[in-house]
């Protein structure tokens, strides 16, 4: 099993990493060779004003998307079977992508076409409002994906068993974490790998649970991974994460607005107001997002570290800790001790020989 899992875990490192440099190259490509200009300047001659930013995002992403299939196919459906992961059928592995791809190409043309009216309305200022928007949206993303975004992908209903579900509505009122119920989902049509959630904001909070996950695990254990989620909440990670997010939604505008001059005209545009010119402000992120994220990764392996202490300090449940996560590497095939670089750049959780050395020094 560890060696499969270093297998696996090595196979989808190398893929995030090409699938960053490919979609680096394909965005330098598309502006450098003036196609992203060209394709601007076709649909102002042949659309409608109103639909030019509709349907430039409609067909960039719809390019992009076939030309990294190959990568996605593979990381998603053929990688997920070779491993015994996965239990979907390409059928309905088609219909989610279609899903997911409706799903975020509505949300990037709310965040594009808010971003082109402050672009145009706020001159000097408008990274600052842009960013404010952001983080609002965010927001309200987080507080509609329970209710809108994960029933499209899952059937949805509420927890059968009636002790375990009272004894999570416990554990959530000891801990001072308001809960509206406690729902599972059919992950088991899909995959073989287990999960467990804390979702939502204020009306729409809630605790999801995968088949997967409810019926291979103790009370027990379950109950100590809520409360690892549920301790995220009482030591305000969450809010603290929000502010990090924040403040890096801050930077990386800000960059753009400072900086993009020269490297627009690179490109050979005079405005990032330019529909053309939107796939610069996606290298920025891609860019910004390579050097944030072992940083990033750090703080949430901190903040990982402290919900499994809390965790087991509210619960007491040591033994069921630490065989919970023995389970959950082997089922979903976790590196159980990667190499410190690997570490370093994708680990935002610490790995699982790290947190069960944290369930066995654990003193109550």
């Amino acid at each position: 099993m560890y060696n499969k899992a270093k297998e696996y875990s090595s196979i989808k490192y190398a893929f995030n990493i090409l699938g960053v440099i490919y979609t680096l190259i394909l965005l330098f490509l598309f502006l450098r060779l003036g196609a992203s200009k060209s394709l601007s300047l076709w649909l102002t001659n042949y659309v409608p004003a109103f639909l030019i930013l509709p349907a430039y995002l409609i067909l960039i992403s719809s390019g992009y998307y076939f030309l990294e299939f190959p990568f996605n196919f593979y990381q998603s459906y053929i990688l997920e079977h070779k491993f015994l992961l996965s239990t979907q059928s390409l059928k309905s592995w088609f219909n989610d992508q279609l899903k997911a791809g409706v799903i975020s190409y509505i949300i990037g043309l709310i965040l594009i076409t808010t971003f082109y009216f402050i672009l145009h309305n706020f001159s000097d200022k408008w990274w600052l409002v842009f960013s404010a928007f952001w983080i609002f949206f965010s927001i309200i993303l987080a507080k509609i994906m329970p209710v809108i975004i994960i029933p499209l992908f899952f059937k949805y209903k509420k927890l059968t068993d009636e002790a375990l579900r009272e004894r999570i509505m416990n554990l959530a009122k000891k801990m001072k974490v308001k809960l509206i119920d406690c729902f599972e989902i059919d992950f088991s049509k899909k995959t073989l790998k287990a999960n467990a959630t804390f979702v939502g904001v204020g009306g729409t909070r809630r605790v999801i649970l995968a088949d997967t996950l409810k019926d291979k695990y103790s009370h027990d254990e379950i109950e100590v991974i809520l409360a690892h989620e549920f301790a995220h909440y009482r030591l305000k990670h969450l809010l603290k994460l929000i502010i990090v997010n924040s403040f890096s939604t801050l930077v990386i505008f800000y960059l753009i607005f400072k900086t993009s001059g020269p490297v627009l005209s690179f490109f050979g545009f005079s405005s990032l107001s330019e529909i053309g010119a939107l796939p610069v402000a996606f290298i920025y992120f891609i860019i910004f997002g390579i050097i944030m994220q072992p940083l990033e990764a750090y703080l949430s392996r901190s903040f990982e570290r402290s919900a499994d202490r809390e965790a087991l300090k509210v619960t007491g449940l040591k033994d069921a800790f630490i065989s919970m996560m023995n389970k959950l590497a082997d089922q979903n095939l976790a590196d159980r001790n990667p190499h410190p670089i690997i570490k370093f750049f994708f680990f935002d959780h610490p790995p699982i020989d790290e947190r069960i050395k944290i369930g066995k020094r654990a003193q109550f």
